[in-house]
């Protein structure tokens, strides 16, 4: 039976961006991985968007987070020499009855602390974008893209070198509080059980099964798991009409299927919502048709046929189809009363803009400090 300090379920962004503090605040930290590389499921299956604050709702933990975490990524970034570029974002308001909504949309950023907005007639959107088609729209210059690999391999980098380990191929078969503070039931290449006193559950989609086994059918709530898949697709044979990030209004369970571009100047379209009952990337070709016609309201020039699939990636919700959106659920000591336990459910976006911030929200559930010595979470 082994013993550590901390263990973090996870390496996603968000688990990483945990374990480092975790580390670089002097504890012996180990992140147990099931698969065999950093990142390989919502965090390397998404739009690679930093995002600047604007959708969420007012004193909500994505707000608060998203805001922190963009300013600090920003930096974090500039340190390591990782690309980031803030190239800006057009939210396009497609019909009259879009407009009042475009507004409310602005009135939230502002409340959000993200004044920087600017109100765009069609002229001035064109000015900017020239393919795109709107009656009104949003410019965002603070949002931006990275490379998230880049990122999350720096952050490995820095955990390591504060002493820090990551185990792949590591499942968690079971979890149980003990004496020592937690056991868990390692699986994969070199089963084991583990002890330790610190437990951040940063498991994605999982995170709600694994606390299920920690807590069993005790007094503080843990929600429901729910899957919602996230198809990518990308133009074939056509020169990429943009040069900004352009979103149309959002909706429901995301942000409608906008266009990013990465950071070799490729246009990229999505992600749209399709609620799913398991775990499976394969891009729904279905999907297509409901693609094009999206598209098109904002960028009438779409050629036929020029849509081909990419990928596609799973959102770990916690709000069902016919349920509002939910806000981040970070749940520490203070909510569920175990000391040296952290869950973090339904971390989807804006978790890889928020992830540094939300490490930093971690640590003071556990009572620990951030330590000075990482510009970065200053």
């Amino acid at each position: 039976m082994e013993r550590v300090e901390a263990v973090v379920i996870g390496a996603g962004v968000v688990g990483l961006a945990c374990a480092r503090a975790l580390a670089m605040a002097g504890q012996e930290v180990l992140v147990l991985e099931a698969e065999d590389a950093i990142g390989t499921g919502t965090s390397s299956r998404n739009s690679e968007v930093i995002h600047a604050g604007i959708y969420y709702p007012p004193g909500s933990l994505k707000a608060r987070l998203c805001v922190a975490g963009k300013h600090r990524i920003y930096a974090y970034c500039r340190e390591r020499g990782i690309r980031a570029e803030a190239v800006g974002k057009l939210i396009v308001a497609t019909d009259e009855a879009q407009r009042p909504k475009l507004a409310a949309l602005k009135d939230t950023a502002e409340r959000n602390g993200v004044r920087d907005l600017a109100w765009l007639d069609p002229a001035a959107a064109r000015d900017l974008e020239p393919e795109v088609a709107c009656v009104a729209a949003l410019y965002s210059p603070s949002s931006g893209i990275l490379d998230s690999h880049a990122f999350m391999l720096s952050l490995q980098g820095d955990l390591e070198e504060a002493g820090g380990l990551v185990a792949f191929r590591a499942s968690v078969m079971g979890a149980r509080q003990a004496a020592y503070g937690f056991e868990l039931a390692v699986g994969g290449d070199a089963p084991m059980t583990l002890l330790c006193r610190t437990l951040v559950n940063a498991a994605g989609h999982a995170a709600p099964a694994i606390a299920r086994h920690l807590r069993g059918s005790g007094p503080a709530p843990i929600p429901q798991a729910y899957l919602a898949r996230g198809n990518y697709y990308a133009l074939s044979g056509v020169r990429s009409p943009f040069r900004h990030l352009v979103y149309p209004m959002p909706e429901a369970a995301g942000l409608g299927i906008h266009a990013t571009i990465d950071l070799g100047g490729q246009v990229r379209f999505g992600p749209d919502v399709e609620w799913v009952e398991r775990l499976d990337y394969a891009v729904n070709p279905a999907r297509g048709p409901a693609f094009a016609e999206a598209i098109r309201r904002y960028w009438p020039g779409l050629p036929d046929d020029a849509l081909v699939p990419t990928y596609a990636g799973i959102r770990p919700k916690i709000s069902g189809p016919d349920e509002p959106a939910a806000d981040f659920w970070i749940a520490g000591p203070e909510s569920h009363g175990i000391a040296g336990l952290v869950d973090l459910f339904g971390i989807e976006s804006p978790g890889l803009t928020s992830s540094l911030a939300i490490a930093e929200h971690v640590m003071g559930s556990l009572a620990m400090t951030v330590p000075e010595r990482s510009p970065a979470l200053a």
